[in-house]
């Protein structure tokens, strides 16, 4: 195979072509990459006639290189069938996607296999049968497990579209993978058990495919019947009510029960998969003491992935009985797991055992469940602490703010001091629903000084999650109320010592701004942003500039001209570089339009023009350096 400038008339344009062609068989591992990214190029330049006789004849007889060249090959091809001429040649690509399915790396069979099925749906029904059915059929009788394999995923897309005879011999030999001495092969064949069921006939459905199904779900490798979990959700949910009772409960209940706890772990994992796929009664009846029972499994990672499932496989239950359902038989084990040896059981508990109150009511959730909650809030895991925070809200819609403070107020207090800053922040972040629920009083008493000790965390998240829920305080309790517990605090700030909480001082004030009235911002505001104008730190100054922008919106304009304006202006001077580039970064802003265009219009023309010329240096500074200012 060869692409030359006289070939194609002495065009030019061909010779990067010609590169990629001789790249192919260079020794150099990424040239070859290079050029096999690049193979729909070389195919367009060949055109569809020389692509089906040489090029693809070409990476058929290469096949053999590194993985990285074969598995971008193998994706390649699967969207070459407009490179060849379109579906009535797609069947030219079978060969080299049939040597790639063969390959020893599973993720290029995998990425094959892919491939082969994007490109069987290309197929008409006549070729199917007369090119993909036999390729098929030699990769499902190969030698080597690897074709086998393969050959597990493409039954289902080609089963549906051709002719009864050939079904029975597809069936007939899925059925031959799933007995395969291999267990590799026979584990390929269980993944694809269920996706091959939702194409069967319903007859066929009971007589043959089930009893693929009970030899993979009593195979003696742990691993294929782990596997066959899948399957079964698949064919529950394929058959009558009745069948499902005579056929699947006796493998399912088999495969709760089994002996090894990956199995067990795979049944957890798909438990409320398998309770959608089995009805409500038989639910009830066979899955809710199953579950009970995974719950108390002698595996930590089976009573994690159960655990992880409790919200979810409640509400699926009978709405008539669900409530009883939960106290009498759940719960009980429940509350064992609060105590589990196991942290990462705790902390999957944790995130969902919220989600059982609205299911069980106000004086249930008081009964049963607050208790549970103070535990898992005292635990000595800080990802549990966390967990049972972050979903208080779904508990407080059902039992009300006023009996979730009595109850658990206590312990939120102590986590707001928690060690670990991420339970922090989840205090911090809740602290407006709370809030919201208490009233002003009752939060004025027991949680503002909370929120104000915040601003002076360690840690600079909390202490800019905390700037964010004042502004939200403030919209829910007035401005009056800012101006009596907020202001004194943020007026201390900034005095402090410590140039960070001056920092913070100035982001609260900016933040502020945007929940007060424009005089309160003149009165309580300004006179804290003035002071940080002249602080010896160029990091506080710079970031007064930076601030200007935001609180100038809310201000009234005669105030942005008379002290704003000023303001700015010095800081432009400034001695610090940063201070006097964040300054002009302000003035040259959305908010110059408002803050400086009338006194600029009636300025010189040449004030005005050497101010735009400005402005356009300034838009040139390096990026890097900007990024550099931001850290």
């Amino acid at each position: 195979m060869s692409i030359s400038t006289e070939e194609g008339g002495g065009d030019e344009s061909l010779y990067p072509i010609a590169v990629l062609i001789d790249e192919l068989r260079n020794e150099d591992v990424q040239l070859r990459l290079n050029s096999i990214r690049k193979l729909s190029s070389i195919a367009l330049a060949l055109g569809v006639e020389r692509t089906r006789n040489e090029l693809i004849q070409f990476l058929t007889d290469t096949i053999y290189d590194e993985d990285e060249v074969l598995l971008v090959l193998a994706e390649q091809l699967g969207n070459f069938t407009p490179l060849v001429g379109g579906p009535d040649f797609v069947h030219c690509l079978l060969p080299p996607l049939e040597n790639l399915a063969t390959v020893e790396e599973t993720v290029v069979r995998d990425k094959a296999v892919e491939s082969l099925r994007k490109i069987a749906d290309k197929h008409s029904v006549p070729a199917l049968e007369e090119h993909f059915v036999p390729m098929l059929k030699r990769l499902a009788t190969g030698d080597w497990f690897t074709s086998r394999t393969s050959a597990s995923g493409l039954f289902s897309v080609a089963y549906p579209r051709v002719s009864p005879a050939i079904k029975a011999e597809l069936r007939s030999m899925f059925r031959v993978l799933t007995r395969d001495d291999t267990p590799m092969v026979r584990r390929a064949a269980a993944s694809k058990l269920g996706e091959f069921a939702k194409v069967f006939e319903k007859d066929f459905l009971v007589d043959e495919l089930h009893q693929m199904f009970i030899d993979l779900a009593v195979d003696e490798q742990d691993s294929v019947r782990l596997l066959a979990v899948e399957a079964c959700v698949s064919i529950a949910s394929l058959v009558s009510e009745e069948q499902r009772v005579e056929l699947v409960k006796p493998s399912m209940l088999a495969l709760i029960e089994d002996k090894s706890w990956r199995v067990r772990y795979m049944v957890a994992d798909r438990f409320t998969e398998l309770q959608q796929a089995v009805g409500e009664k038989m639910t009830q009846e066979e899955l809710l003491p199953a579950f009970s029972n995974l719950l108390k499994d002698n595996e930590g990672e089976v009573r994690s992935a159960a655990a992880t499932k409790i919200a979810k496989f409640c509400e699926s239950l009978p709405l008539a009985t669900r409530e009883q359902s939960i106290i009498n038989t759940l719960l009980p084990v429940i509350k064992e797991l609060v105590n589990d040896p196991n942290q990462h059981v705790k902390s999957e508990l944790a995130s969902v055992i919220m989600g059982l109150a609205p299911m069980v009511g106000k004086d249930n959730t008081i009964t049963h469940l607050l208790p549970i909650y103070m535990t898992l809030l005292k635990d000595t895991t800080a990802e549990v602490r966390l967990n049972i925070i972050s979903s208080l809200d779904k508990v407080n819609d059902v039992i009300g703010a006023a009996q979730l403070t009595q109850s658990l107020l206590p312990a939120i207090v102590d986590l707001a001091e928690d060690g670990k800053w991420r339970v922090r922040l989840a205090i911090v972040q809740f602290m407006p629903l709370l809030a919201a629920q208490l009233g002003q009083e009752f939060f004025d008493e027991k949680l503002l000084s909370l929120c104000l000790n915040w601003l002076t965390d360690h840690v600079y998240a909390i202490r800019e999650a905390s700037t964010g829920i004042l502004k939200d305080l403030t919209i829910k309790f007035g401005g009056e109320w800012a101006a009596k517990n907020l202001i004194p605090k943020a007026t201390t700030l900034a005095k402090d010592t410590n140039y960070l909480h001056r920092m913070t001082c100035l982001f609260c004030a900016a933040t502020l701004s945007e929940a007060l009235s424009k005089e309160q911002v003149v009165r309580d505001i300004m006179p804290i942003i003035k002071d940080l104008s002249e602080d010896h730190v160029p990091n506080v100054r710079f970031n007064v500039a930076k601030s200007l922008a935001r609180i100038a919106k809310n201000v009234p304009a005669p105030f942005q001209q008379s002290d704003i304006k000023p303001m700015l202006g010095k800081l432009c001077g400034d001695a610090d570089f940063d201070v006097r580039y964040f300054a002009d970064e302000t003035k040259t802003a959305k908010l110059n339009d408002v803050v400086f265009s009338a006194r600029l219009l009636s300025d010189s023309s040449f004030i005005a023009i050497w101010f735009i010329l400005h402005s356009s240096l300034l838009r040139f500074l390096p990026v890097v350096y900007r990024s550099i200012l931001d850290l």
